[in-house]
Formats: structure tokens, sequence, C-alpha cells
């Protein structure tokens, strides 16, 4: 499929997906498509930021690559490395067999066929299907080095491999880049990227939302699963819910063929939403009670 020719048809593209953004996020996934530049996603955990690569991976018809980013991820883990069990398995069998020329074995011990490609050096290999989508998810769990690392291999959308030299992308491939701001991601990195702050959404945007995601839910229910996360969300607590939260709640409250919130389902189910002890004892008893009746409240036509 070809990429979306207007800020409209990126919204509409992704909602068949299943995935509904504002305008702002739209516009942003448009430029970052027209202009061919990295789009770094910020934001907390569990609002959409991973699912919109994805939902475009999804939609265009590309291949989705994923780079799940940890502390200590290196080079080497992110683009290649050699497969060192096979690469002993073929000395051994040379040297059995007599033919250990030295030369012609290191040649073929560093060939392609000894090549474990990571998500880097995958995403810069050519696909009839078009360039793939680049997912780098949680990059502020990496380290600066790291950063400066993909600041080079994203300028240049190349890697070089001493034994078989530079590899370059024949097409970039389309870059998203997640952060949940756990720390500060360096501004050099940034400014290479089109930016993009994906926050909670408003009431009315959540609903659409889990419409989208879980469609079976009434529309009672879901109105007053959406009100309570965001009340919940003004509460003093450790973790806030995500959509991601909200979409897994009343898939629960679903398989339990809940009709309607009662303080006692709540306090039952509080897991699906809540991840932290200390959160899900702030809400147990008539915290839930409250919190349900201010949802509730706010449902009912001024």
């Amino acid at each position: 499929m070809q990429t979306p020719e207007s800020i409209d048809a990126v919204q509409t593209m992704l909602a068949d997906t299943g995935y509904v953004c504002g305008r702002a996020l739209a516009t942003v996934v448009f430029l970052s498509l027209k202009l061919g530049r990295p789009l770094f996603l910020e934001g907390e955990a569990g609002v959409g930021k991973t699912e919109i690569a994805k939902a475009l991976a999804a939609s265009l018809g590309r291949k989705l690559i994923r780079l799940q980013c940890y502390e200590g991820l290196d080079a080497s883990s992110a683009v290649y490395e050699w497969n060192f069990p096979a690469q002993m398995i073929a000395i051994r069998t040379a040297e059995a067999s007599g033919n250990a020329d030295r030369e012609m074995l290191q040649r073929e011990l560093f060939s392609p066929d000894f090549l474990v490609e990571r998500p880097l050096l995958e995403a810069m290999r050519p696909d009839e299907n078009g360039a793939p989508v680049l997912l780098i998810d949680e990059l502020d769990r990496t380290d600066e080095p790291f950063e400066a690392f993909l600041l080079e291999a994203l300028s240049d959308f190349q890697v070089t491999i001493p034994e078989l030299g530079t590899i370059k992308a024949p097409e970039p491939p389309i870059v998203i880049l997640t952060s949940n701001r756990t720390r500060e991601v360096h501004d050099a990195l940034k400014r290479r990227c089109l930016y993009h702050w994906v926050d909670y959404p408003d009431f009315n945007r959540e609903l659409e939302i889990l419409h989208a995601r879980a469609p079976e839910a009434a529309a009672t229910l879901s109105r007053e699963i959406v009100a309570f996360v965001q009340r919940l969300r003004t509460e003093d607590i450790f973790k806030k819910p995500g959509v991601a939260e909200t979409i897994d709640w009343a898939k629960c409250l679903l398989a339990l063929d809940v009709i309607d919130l009662s303080p006692e389902v709540i306090s039952d189910t509080l897991g699906a939403i809540l991840k932290y002890q200390d959160d899900i004892q702030k809400l147990q008893g008539s915290e839930a009670k409250r919190l349900l009746d201010e949802a509730k409240a706010s449902l009912e036509p001024a």
C-alpha cells in the first residue's frame, strides 16, 4: 500500500486497524512518512506509543521489526553477531576432513552464511513490500553510548561489518522510537526526529478507542469503565492506568459477564488496571465506591 496523501487519510488508515488517534498525532505521522524522518514518541506507559508502529505496519502492509531496548544493550546485540556454535562446528568438520585451509576457512566463517542479523541490520535489507517499519521501543532504557551509535546509524541508514563491509539501506525504513521518559534522551538524537508527546486521551477519545478494541462491550458499561479510569488517573497513585489497561479491564469484565460496575466488582478486578500493591490497597473498600460514584455522576447530563 502506498503512503497516505493527507492527514485525514492517515487517521482513516489507522482507524481501519483499530487505532484511534487525534489530528495532532496523525499530522506528525503524516509528516514522518512524507519527509522520511524518524518519529520520536514520548509518553506514559500504556498510552499507545508501541501500537502506532504496529498499526502502521499492518495498514501499509510492511514488515514490523522491533528492537526492544534494555539496560546494557550494545551495537552487536542491535545490529548483528556471528553464529559462534555453527562456526565451531564448521571448524571441527574442516579439521576432521583434513581440509583446514586457514584463509579459505576464515573467509567461509565470516560469510553471510554465519551472520545472525539483528533488528537494525534486518531493517536495512531490501523488501519487496517496501521499507519495513523499525520500532525502537523504550529507548530510555538504554545508555548514552548506544544513543550515540544509534544517532550515526539513523543519520546514514547504514552499518559497517568489518568482515563484510558497509551495508546501506536501499530505502530508509520507517522508524518509530518510543520512550517512557524514565530518563531524558539526548537532544542530538531528538533533533534527528519529529517529536510528539502521546498523552492520555480525553473521555470521548478513550471511549472511541474502547469501542474499537472491545466492540462487544455494551455502551453503558463502556462509558462507566472509561469514566472510572479517567477519574482514577486524577488520584495520587504510583502508576496511572494507561489505555492498554482500560482495554484489558473491559475484556476482564466481559469475561465475568459484568453488566455494570459496582464497588465489589472493582475491588475484585483491580489487578487488571493497577499493577502496584500500594495503589490497589488505596482503592479498597470505600475508596472504590467514592470513585465509582464520582465517575457515574460525571456521566449524568448537566
